[in-house]
């Protein structure tokens, strides 16, 4: 008798997880949604001639940059991607390396998804160069065609860390003796939209991260399942 209901209770355990999982499947919804970052009201005009405010949100503006492999990367390399950037720079003694590993972790989660990439600029362009950041990227397990280390002009590197992720509140001009470097890691989205800032030197803000990416697939999914 005993025996039997040991199995029952195995059964029971084995049963009621997977029970749990078809009807969170079939039937629960998926409330946790990501805010978009750095909305615009501008004026439209409806098919009646009627003005209108209409909100659009920022977008990841045109770039035009060198790969660790000495090829040209431009938005287009990250269409129907999503994507974690960053800007870094090889010579850095503390932040960067925390930076990178954590980088390095996404990356593994990842590793099978062709829908996730990710990009680091240098704020060094002058020292980084394409094969200073192929060795840069080697160290930490950096797979090509996944993890782009993006060098370049400076002044449109430090455009972009400015007005095009905002990852500096600090005015400059990309000139010889300006200088900007942070921590953060920015989520964005396959519309070219900011989803989200992270501590890139904080794992448990990284895993936040690595929950939220899932996210924005799992969203990509429901679309498509409407299609």
């Amino acid at each position: 008798m005993r025996k039997y209901l040991k199995a029952g209770v195995l059964v029971f355990a084995l049963l009621v997880p997977a029970l749990v999982f078809l009807f969170l499947k079939n039937f629960g919804k998926n409330h946790y949604s990501l805010k978009t970052y750095y909305p615009v009201e501008i004026d439209s005009v409806n098919v009646n001639g009627e003005v209108k405010l209409d909100t659009v949100f920022h977008q990841i503006p045109p770039f035009d940059l060198i790969s660790q492999t000495g090829e040209k990367i431009t938005n287009a390399t990250f269409d129907n991607t999503i994507y974690v950037a960053d800007f870094f720079y090889t010579k850095c003694p503390d932040v960067c390396p925390k930076m990178s590993s954590q980088l390095s972790r996404v990356q593994d989660v990842f590793e099978g998804n062709d829908q996730v990439k990710i990009l680091s600029h240098t704020v060094d362009p002058n020292y980084d160069s394409a094969e200073v950041l192929t060795d840069y990227g080697s160290s930490y397990g950096a797979k090509e065609g996944k993890w782009y280390f993006a060098t370049g002009n400076k002044k449109q590197i430090y455009d972009l860390a400015r007005y095009g992720y905002f990852v500096s509140a600090t005015e400059g001009t990309g000139g010889s003796e300006d200088f900007l470097h942070s921590e953060k890691f920015v989520l964005v989205d396959k519309n070219k939209h900011i989803r989200g800032y992270y501590n890139g030197t904080d794992p448990e803000d990284v895993d936040r991260l690595i929950l939220e990416i899932r996210v924005l697939l799992h969203g990509d999914e429901n679309e498509q399942g409407k299609g």
